[in-house]
């Protein structure tokens, strides 16, 4: 009796599906492992397990058909504003912040960096408040300015600009903090970009700036030749505002091209007022192309020209991008930028952060700060989104089954091995660890 109840434990336990989820039938874009191709993707425990041609469906406990997608990496976007919840009025430490869940997983994003709305003096806050409340993953550069992004007296007051608090606070939650960040600054010293190095420097982590005001004796050349070190990072790279464009020949002044040789990385920052075609066209025309895209999402940008992750990274498909670059500066490169190499890729025992997308082809419009149009005739959308290997965005419910095919009186559907949205026992609904 012994033999045959280990003989139908062990039959039992083999029987067990060698991968919780796999994706099927579509074709894969992941840059770090250069790889463009129809292949299958299988997740187990939350981790990539296998990319490779013709996975049996068998072998996973839920398979579903995505032929005729794109399957990526989740996207990254290193340039939003998601310090929400203050109250906070006028302040990207409060009102012009959003909650970040409602605008990443359905576009693809699983993973954000708040760039600069907390300093060390509230920074704890942001991480109760938003940071470990959020199932998109959200990581932050810390301002310069204690008092973090909250405007006018906050981020001109130089006083509050201090390397050694900020970059202690950077080192106590190293990782989560991935950058200092300075912006908005409108005087004429170099205060603040000069202690924003020292504390990106002592922290060993990326500094990125929003310069700010012009100034004579303060020009962008010198930032990003002179102040910023090799991996240091400039947004807003398309705005025109700040000497990024030559005034002749119209592509990159030697501001841009000098930092680029120097190791600088150029990011997209699209946001509200810093993106317009007749600085962006010229300068692609030219061959200076981003290093990452992003949105500097906030609630100026999110129904204006920007909108969304997906519809910035569709004017670069207009500019005549390919769709595998356009995927790589929105995946990969962000991820190395911020030091986070184990996200942006799809290489087995990665977290399995993916992408399902589809490209439409037909007569689309982009728009920039401006509101000025350029007519594409691609954009992406997205269909799935995959946090941790668990389904938390499903557009057309290609995960689900038809509800006349269920048991009559069916209930909740989904297993919590992949389904983000389904009951674990005795806990309610699954929720990851960040």
């Amino acid at each position: 009796m012994r033999f045959i109840l280990c003989f139908f434990v062990a039959a039992c336990l083999f029987a067990q599906p060698e991968y919780d989820l796999l994706l099927k039938g579509g074709h894969v874009i992941d840059g770090k492992n250069r790889i463009s191709a129809r292949r299958d993707v299988a997740m187990k425990g939350g981790r990539i397990a296998a990319v490779a041609a013709n996975i049996p469906a068998s072998a996973a406990l839920k398979t579903v058909d995505v032929s005729g997608l794109y399957v990526t990496p989740g996207l990254i976007d290193i340039h939003t504003h998601v310090y929400a919840g203050t109250g906070e009025r006028n302040s990207y430490a409060g009102d012009n912040s959003v909650y970040p869940d409602g605008f990443t997983l359905r576009v693809g994003v699983t993973t954000v960096v708040d760039v600069g709305g907390a300093g060390w003096r509230n920074f704890e806050d942001f991480k109760d408040r938003v940071i470990d409340r959020s199932r998109t993953r959200v990581l932050a550069m810390i301002n310069i300015v204690g008092n973090g992004m909250r405007g006018g007296k906050w981020e001109q007051d130089l006083s509050d600009m201090e390397v050694k608090p900020t970059a202690d606070m950077a080192l106590k939650y190293k990782g989560l903090i991935v950058g200092v960040k300075s912006a908005h600054y409108a005087g004429p010293e170099w205060a603040p970009f000069e202690r924003g190095e020292e504390a990106a420097r002592t922290a060993g982590i990326p500094f990125m700036v929003d310069f700010g005001a012009v100034h004579p004796g303060r020009q962008i050349y010198d930032l990003l030749n002179k102040v910023y070190r090799p991996g240091d990072i400039y947004t807003h790279m398309y705005s025109g505002l700040r000497g990024e464009q030559d005034a002749e020949t119209k592509g990159p002044s030697k501001a841009m091209l000098d930092g680029r040789k120097r190791g600088v990385i150029f990011d997209v920052g699209h946001g509200g007022g810093s993106f317009t075609w007749r600085v962006a066209v010229p300068m692609m025309k030219a061959g200076f192309v981003p290093d990452s895209i992003s949105t500097d999402l906030h609630i100026s940008s999110m129904n204006a020209g920007m909108k969304d992750m997906l519809n910035v990274m569709g004017k670069f498909l207009a500019m005549g991008m390919s769709l595998e670059d356009v995927i790589l500066l929105s995946t990969w490169n962000p991820a190395r930028e911020i030091q986070h190499e184990e996200l942006g890729h799809l290489s087995p025992g990665a977290v399995a952060d993916v992408a399902v997308l589809r490209l439409e082809k037909g007569d689309f419009g982009f728009v920039d700060m401006h509101s000025a149009r350029l007519k594409g005739t691609r954009r992406l959308l997205c269909e799935l989104t995959l946090k941790d290997g668990r389904v938390v965005y499903d557009l057309n419910g290609i995960t689900r089954e038809d509800w006349d095919k269920l048991p009559a009186g069916y209930t909740r559907q989904g297993d919590p091995r992949w389904d983000g949205f389904s009951f674990g026992p005795r806990r309610g609904p699954w929720r990851q660890k960040k």
